[in-house]
């Protein structure tokens, strides 16, 4: 038998066809959804184009997974859910008029999601949605996906400037993360959902750019320095498709803030008088426990997608147990059909295991994917031991992947 990785995408994302979400809304709502429908304008051109199924059609995305050298996925939201002007990881925050409507949307998304996962046992975990427009109801809805074995756990939406949330540092939010800690749910956080509305200009796209991981980004330091680890030790934070490089000198940045203003805060309690510094840390030590640093390794994780050959090295830095590459099918950024050659220009000639942990093992332990049923499964589909050995001397011509652009260096964020 030819010796062969498991490969897990940690990053794919699916959705129904528009219409296809009407059965699973109440019936209360289908006439809304029909008006709705029939005005709709899907703004995506791949969501038009003859590949759109791919999203939807089981059967297709299987059999391309696995000419791909993939045999599961973690499977985040694509498609329009009913009721929203765009697709849902990047549509805004919706207005109290609003809400209602687009809530029936997202957890529309989430049943159909958990049919789509159950049509291929064991090969998908789904990421289900909530809004934090009603805290109450977020809750309610984790225990109800949870219960439906959509093992991929919950997508945090954004707080971005001008969304009229609580920042994710509020206690507002610690029933979410009570509930994610007591039921073992990885809370994940995806680029591009916390970023503002910058407009459509070629100057705002650019800005979009530049700017889109910093934002999501921020979910890290306001969940450590909010304290949500210290009150909910086993909660799990994923920071998916924002790149890896950035953690170590991120990590370094809030160790420096925590230190000083912690520093600063006791030394002035003991001296029984403040300076301006010592406000800013007050009572941050309790109310954060751990470290920034300690966190990370306690109870952090990267999906990292299609990782660069230049974040690699910093794969120790970042900790080999908390990385997890993925393809971000079907998405034309993603590796698809190039994802042994992903695999290749990163990983080529790393020890062994170091490979299997990244490719497939840490996603396995994070998401609860059952590798006696997928390692036989690679067996026959994965990509060999042998050719990850071979670096990648030429990128594959018609590839569109940023996996493949040449040069790349670590960015600050």
């Amino acid at each position: 038998m030819t010796d062969r990785y498991t490969v897990i995408s940690a990053d794919c994302h699916a959705g129904a066809d528009l219409l296809d979400y009407k059965p699973y809304l109440p019936r209360r709502h289908h006439d809304e959804f029909d008006a709705w429908a029939a005005t709709y304008v899907n703004p995506y051109e791949d969501l038009l184009a003859d590949t759109a199924d791919k999203n939807w059609n089981s059967e297709r995305r299987l059999a391309e997974l696995e000419q791909d050298g993939i045999v599961a996925e973690v499977v985040f939201p694509n498609t329009i859910p009913p009721f929203f002007p765009s697709a849902s990881l990047m549509a805004p925050a919706p207005t109290a008029e609003e809400f209602a409507l687009r809530w029936e949307g997202l957890r529309a998304h989430n049943r159909w999601l958990a049919d789509f996962c159950a049509a291929a046992p064991g090969r998908r975990a789904g990421v289900f949605q909530i809004l934090l427009n009603d805290v109450e109801e977020a809750v309610k809805e984790i225990r109800r996906a949870a219960g439906t074995g959509l093992k991929g756990g919950l997508l945090l939406p954004g707080t971005p400037p001008g969304s009229g949330l609580p920042e994710l540092y509020s206690s507002a939010y610690d029933p979410i993360w009570a509930v994610c800690a007591e039921l073992g749910v990885p809370v994940n956080h995806h680029a591009g959902s916390a970023s503002p509305p910058l407009g459509d200009e070629p100057a705002a796209r650019a800005v979009f750019m530049v700017e889109t991981t910093w934002f999501s980004h921020r979910a890290l330091w306001h969940l450590v320095f909010g304290g949500a680890f210290r009150r909910h030790p086993e909660l799990r934070l994923i920071l998916t498709e924002q790149g890896s490089g950035w953690i170590p000198g991120v990590l370094d940045m809030l160790d420096y803030y925590h230190g000083r203003l912690v520093a600063a805060a006791t030394k002035s309690s003991a001296a029984k008088s403040s300076t301006a510094e010592s406000k800013f840390g007050a009572g941050l030590a309790d109310s954060m426990g751990k470290g920034p640093s300690q966190v990370w390794r306690d109870n952090c994780f990267v999906g990292a997608s299609f990782m660069r050959p230049h974040e690699v090295p910093l794969r120790d830095r970042i900790g080999l147990d908390k990385i997890m590459w993925g393809s971000d099918y079907p998405h034309d950024e993603g590796t698809y059909p190039y994802s042994r050659e992903g695999l290749r220009i990163a990983y080529a000639g790393l020890p062994r295991e170091e490979i299997a942990a990244m490719a497939g093992g840490n996603a396995a332990r994070v998401y609860g994917f059952d590798l006696d049923l997928l390692d036989p499964i690679a067996a026959k589909v994965g990509p060999t031991v042998e050719e990850l050995t071979e670096p990648l001397e030429e990128p594959p011509p018609d590839a569109t992947s940023p996996a493949f652009a040449k040069g790349g260096s670590v960015r600050v964020w």
